[in-house]
């Protein structure tokens, strides 16, 4: 048992070695809670569960990939037989039950799933079918309420009659069931219909719902402050068959609440299993003691939270920075000068800038290309380019001959000579020339070919097939250098493809696909090791660096004030990003503000932000930064 308690502190071990009933684990920042989960599934492997009937559920895949990767080395450490848990995200949870399952909700077994952009596209599509102007009933903004009601698990049918005869409700319903028509008829689910409909199912099928149940005798749920009512509501039912349920989560970490989270579940888990056990993780072995005590002074202004103290075995550490710049030109050249010495004074390129907004990105990005620094801005991803859309479009259209949006995008491409008007005229079932039947047979023959590929090859050779047989490698050789980029582009997705090939049939181009349309930001971290990382606070949620330096602290920018709430929730919450913020950092935190900053065009005065006041004097030291651009301490 050493190997799995002896670098455990004291609660950590409670952790790990409650067995049965639910479990609540309030862990702080940093407090190891990802190494107490692993050695927590390591223990009950270890007193004779099956690691098949574990199920570990976390928020991003990166996580997801973290935990999976301690959890077997610690099984294979006592040479456990490895058959892994199942770990993922709540999203990739749902594709498995609704792909095995999810006939008796109507969800067939070889469904799309449709990223934010398609899904926005089909939304057009239904508000254009309707009649209706798109300047007043702006597709993203329908999106993003559909969305929410789909995380509360409302379906179109109820909010139809929740709408009325109210003017813009009814015009939402409108769209809505619209949007589900082209869904249903395309075989697809967009993001959070995974989720909701699995839960539906779940709890409409007694057959599904007793299985999954069985199968799954202890349930981990990480980050279970980051839940909505959809991930609740289906984590409840999972666990009620044995209510050996164990979540860790942090109220002062709860920061989505845009996005339907409510850090409320973690109290609503204590209502509902009254029989809990609740182990709080306070030790800290990511920050100076420095680093912790700004943190605690600034959350504790907070009321809506269940008070913890973190602590650290670790050294003082160094003061923290603050910088006072005349606009946000010398706060970034303040910042990148900082790097440079960072980067001179150790070789330490563990560095991240933090920012609330993404436009504050720009003027960083201008001043590393100016000093040479090489960067990486979190949320450009891969997945998202033109080309790779396009060979997946191939692909889910081979798979899922109903995909009219994918058949739509890639039916002229590479051109084919079949326009526009063929195309609306093939959609909508009128007769075409023989010319034309020949042409869209021909591509209909293509996708046959690249799903009889995919049953029979690995998914790398899946890929290399469809480049070449579509004519989209060669289409791109003759073009220009963007073109040979978008080659290198399409080589790359081959490599990476060639993870997914130890998969059996189908199962691999599936799993390939539905993992790059559910990959978070983070997951692009790791291909620029040796760049400074340029982020949102929200992005780097769960990450950590040595060197963090956090931007823009003006009030009405963090805390921001752009959306129209500024109650004392909302303030809270901005707090507690503030906090996240500053529990990045190891060893070394920059804050900076600026007195005035240019938005949209405007030059705007701004005061610093009320964050910085709730730091005690004694824990900064203030920078100045020189016509000479070099730094000179003030202490």
């Amino acid at each position: 048992m050493d190997f799995l308690l002896g670098n455990l502190n004291e609660n950590q071990k409670k952790a790990v070695l409650h067995k049965n009933g639910p479990l609540l684990v309030l862990a702080g920042a940093g407090a190891g809670k990802t190494r107490a989960i692993a050695h927590r599934v390591a223990y009950l492997v270890s007193q004779g569960i099956g690691p098949d009937r574990i199920l570990a559920i976390t928020f991003t895949n990166k996580a997801a990939n973290e935990m999976r990767e301690r959890i077997n080395n610690l099984l294979q450490t006592k040479n456990y037989e490895l058959k892994t848990p199942f770990i993922s995200t709540f999203h990739s949870l749902g594709v498995h039950i609704l792909r095995n399952s999810g006939r008796p909700v109507g969800v067939p077994r070889d469904f799309s799933i449709l990223d934010k952009e398609d899904g926005l596209s089909i939304m057009k599509t239904a508000i254009k079918e309707l009649g209706m102007d798109p300047k007043q009933f702006q597709p993203s903004k329908m999106q993003s309420i559909i969305s929410k009601y789909k995380g509360d698990l409302v379906t179109n049918e109820e909010f139809e009659v929740m709408a009325g005869n109210d003017f813009f409700p009814g015009a939402l319903s409108r769209v809505w069931s619209k949007y589900e028509e082209h869904l249903k008829r395309q075989k697809a689910l967009d993001f959070d219909d995974l989720v909701s409909k699995t839960f539906f199912l779940l709890r409409k099928d007694a057959k599904a719902r007793g299985h999954y149940q069985n199968l799954w005798q202890y349930i981990l749920i990480d980050e279970y402050q980051d839940t909505n009512k959809s991930q609740y509501e289906l984590s409840k039912i999972l666990a009620a068959g044995h209510k050996n349920i164990c979540v860790i989560g942090d109220i002062d970490q709860s920061i989505y609440s845009w996005r339907g989270a409510d850090f409320r579940n973690i109290v609503n888990f204590e209502n509902d299993y009254p029989e809990h056990t609740i182990v709080v993780l306070e030790e800290n072995y990511r920050s100076t003691q420095t680093i912790l005590e700004a943190a605690a002074k600034v959350i504790e202004k907070n009321k809506m939270r269940k008070p913890k103290r973190l602590f650290s075995q670790k050294e003082k550490g160094a003061e923290i920075s603050l910088f006072e710049a005349m606009d946000e030109q010398e706060e970034a050249e303040f910042v990148t000068h900082k790097i440079r010495e960072l980067i001179k004074s150790g070789g330490n390129s563990d560095i991240t800038v933090l920012y609330r907004a993404n436009y504050q990105s720009r003027i960083l990005e201008e001043s590393c290309l100016k000093r040479g620094i090489p960067y990486q801005v979190l949320g450009t991803q891969f997945y998202h380019r033109k080309e790779i859309k396009d060979i997946f479009a191939f692909l889910r259209a081979a798979l899922n001959s109903e995909s009219l949006v994918d058949i739509k995008r890639i039916i002229n491409i590479p051109p084919r000579g079949i326009g526009k008007v063929t195309i609306l005229n093939y959609f909508s079932g009128k007769k075409l020339s023989e010319e034309f039947q020949k042409k869209i047979g021909g591509f209909l023959k293509l996708l046959e070919s690249i799903k009889e590929k995919i049953t029979e090859s690995r998914p790398s050779d899946v890929i290399r097939f469809v480049m070449k047989e579509s004519g989209y490698e060669k289409h791109l050789e003759q073009g220009g250098n963007d073109d040979k980029e978008r080659i290198e582009n399409l080589r790359e997705l081959v490599s990476i493809a060639s993870r997914y090939d130890n998969l059996p049939g189908r199962e691999g181009i599936e799993k390939m696909l539905e993992d790059a349309v559910l990959m978070s930001e983070q997951d692009t971290l790791d291909k620029n090791g040796g760049a400074v990382r340029l982020m949102t606070v929200h992005s780097a949620k769960g990450l950590e660096f040595k060197n963090v330096f956090v931007v823009g602290l003006e009030d009405g920018l963090f805390p921001h004030s752009g959306f129209g709430d500024s109650g004392p929730e909302k303030e809270e919450e901005e707090r507690r990003l503030f906090y996240v913020a500053i529990t990045r950092a190891k060893e070394r935190l920059f804050l900076s503000f600026s007195l005035s900053r240019t938005i949209f065009g405007a030059k705007q005065l701004n005061i610093p932000s009320r964050f910085l006041s709730d730091i005690p004097e004694y824990l900064i030291k203030l920078e100045e930064y020189d016509k000479r651009r070099e730094i000179i301490e003030i202490e």
